[in-house]
């Protein structure tokens, strides 16, 4: 599948004396997950609103390919787009909203319940949409944006009111898309929630971008930290110490931030320090991600 990129390029939006969203600049590339990320009302909803023609920005643009959203012939064939789960007339059904839609974007009635079966609510087809819970109309909303079988996947919190079941079953969906190659973009205000589906990350906070990478050198910008059982734990902390690590009792051991295990392991080996325990903690995303994005945070 050929898929276009998504350009944000100094996408801007002032509401009064709020601005939203301020000089906001990355790209979202085809073949992958981007995570677009940041605390509620950091700006996300807004900039997704901009990318889909649904909000007029201040200044900049954004790009699905090499035009607006809005300037392609047939835009809901090329973006299936999902951004809140309440936006459903009540009195439909499952099948009659995916109906409205259909003609928008070329599909048959075949099509629709093609993709309520896909997204599990092909058993609720003839339910009143009034009815569904938060979960259903999560998967109603996907069903909406799958209608064209499109290259372009935009996603606004999709595991809201998901069960575990159905938090994995997203996460399969979003690694199966990109393997399609289609350019598949998800928001999230927590980065635990993706962070499992994800390739690339794009974090904002009051508008602003504060990062943008793949999610492997978010990593690497991570504190490492090592889990220590030693029978002279007192000597180890001062080791640590003297090597400018932090640590912190836990259970029978210590929690040695600022090492890898390798790190810790070579160094009580060079300074004879017997260890009964030494394994890898993994790295504090979510810590990393508060970090960039409170309030006084200048990046």
């Amino acid at each position: 599948m050929s898929a276009p990129v998504l350009a944000i390029e100094g996408l801007t939006k002032q509401f009064g004396a709020v601005r939203a969203v301020d000089d906001l600049t990355f790209t979202v590339r085809p073949g992958a997950v981007t995570g677009f990320l940041g605390p509620n009302g950091a700006g996300k909803t807004t900039t997704l609103r901009m990318l889909l023609g649904l909000t007029r920005p201040t200044g900049g643009r954004a790009l699905v390919g090499d035009r607006e959203y809005a300037a392609h012939p047939r835009p809901g064939r090329v973006v299936g787009a999902a951004l809140e789960a309440s936006s459903f007339h009540p009195g439909r059904t499952g099948l009659g909203h995916l109906e409205v839609f259909a003609p928008q974007v070329g599909v048959s009635r075949a099509r629709c319940r093609q993709v309520l079966e896909a997204v599990g609510l092909d058993h609720a087809a003839s339910q009143r949409v009034g009815r569904y819970s938060l979960g259903m109309r999560q998967r109603l909303g996907l069903a909406t944006a799958l209608l064209a079988d499109p290259p372009v996947i935009v996603l606004d919190e999709p595991t809201n009111g998901l069960d575990p079941e159905g938090i994995v079953w997203i996460r399969r969906l979003l690694r199966q898309f990109a393997a399609e190659g289609r350019t598949v973009l998800v928001s999230s205000h927590l980065l635990r929630e993706v962070e499992a589906s994800v390739d690339e990350v794009v974090v904002i906070a009051q508008g602003r971008l504060r990062h943008a990478s793949s999610l492997a050198e978010l990593r690497t910008r991570a504190t490492p930290a090592a889990y220590v059982v030693a029978p002279r734990p007192d000597v180890l902390a001062t080791l640590a110490t003297d090597r400018g690590w932090t640590t912190t009792a836990d259970g029978d051991g210590l929690v040695v931030d600022g090492a890898t295990a390798a790190e810790v392991g070579a160094a009580a080996h060079t300074a004879g320090i017997e260890l009964h325990e030494l394994v890898r903690r993994d790295v504090d995303l979510e810590a990393l991600f508060f970090e960039l994005t409170r309030p006084e945070a200048n990046r």
